[in-house]
């Protein structure tokens, strides 16, 4: 194994550029749900028509369920991944709008199908665009992911480990008029195999460990790097859970 300093260093050195993982590839295993997100997705998409895909990074999930219906649109929040998304969708025709989840930018009844693959995701604002019999497809990242690296770095967790889980989403969905077709939550082990894996990870979501910085945290991850030289990897858990939904068809007004 490359010493602590050289793992460290590549991590910093590797680009986070859009919503791209694949320099984690060999250096991480695990972290995949028994359900599989893309499959699900491609089984909704012959019967869609207009399709909204949220939160859609750098498009390089949306992209890959190619062919796409002629009417799909992409939207993100966070600004520097619009232009990555735009550069990777425009072969396929696939517009990218700039926009938060707390309001999304179309008008209401839009949408047949709307994805969310770990995206932040408002109830109200997705029942507003799905049209009567429209459908949902998100897979959430929940509350409880990834605690044991803040753990094993002496951080304190992002946020209340049950404010966001499986039960809270369903809860607000069906509050909002949606039924549910399908829910299910797992804890999904995920195994980092070297210390630049872990830099790389917290890096790339930096709401895991809000104040992350190499200096900040060397004395815990050296420790942490011994563990994993030790033991030959650290396991982290990934909280994952994945909702069907539709909205029923609108009720009309009373004359």
């Amino acid at each position: 194994m490359l010493s602590y300093d050289v793992l460290v260093e590549q991590a910093i050195q590797a680009s986070v550029r859009g919503w791209d993982f694949s320099w984690l590839r060999g250096r991480v295993s695990g972290g995949d749900p028994s359900w599989a997100y893309t499959e699900r997705a491609l089984s909704l998409l012959p019967t869609a028509q207009r399709v909204l895909d949220l939160d859609t990074g750098g498009g390089e999930v949306l992209a890959s369920l190619s062919p796409l219906p002629r009417a799909t649109v992409a939207m993100e929040a966070w600004r520097p991944n619009i232009a990555i998304a735009r550069e990777r969708l425009r072969p396929l025709r696939v517009p990218v709008l700039g926009g938060s989840a707390e309001h999304i930018p179309v008008r209401e009844a839009t949408f047949d199908l709307v994805l969310n693959r770990h995206g932040a995701l408002n109830a109200a604002e997705v029942a507003r665009v799905l049209v009567p019999h429209g459908r949902l497809l998100t897979q959430q990242v929940g509350s409880r992911n990834g605690l044991d690296l803040n753990v094993a770095l002496g951080a304190p967790p992002p946020t209340d480990p049950e404010s966001w889980t499986l039960a809270v989403a369903v809860d607000r969905l069906r509050h909002c008029g949606l039924h549910v077709l399908d829910a299910r939550e797992e804890m999904v082990e995920y195994v980092f195999h070297d210390i630049g894996a872990v830099v790389f990870q917290l890096r790339a979501v930096p709401w895991q460990v809000r104040d992350f910085d190499r200096d900040r945290y060397d004395r815990s991850l050296r420790a942490l790097h011994e563990r994993i030289c030790s033991e030959g990897a650290f396991t982290a858990r990934d909280h994952r859970f994945l909702i069907e939904a539709e909205l029923p068809s609108r009720l009309l007004p009373s004359s």
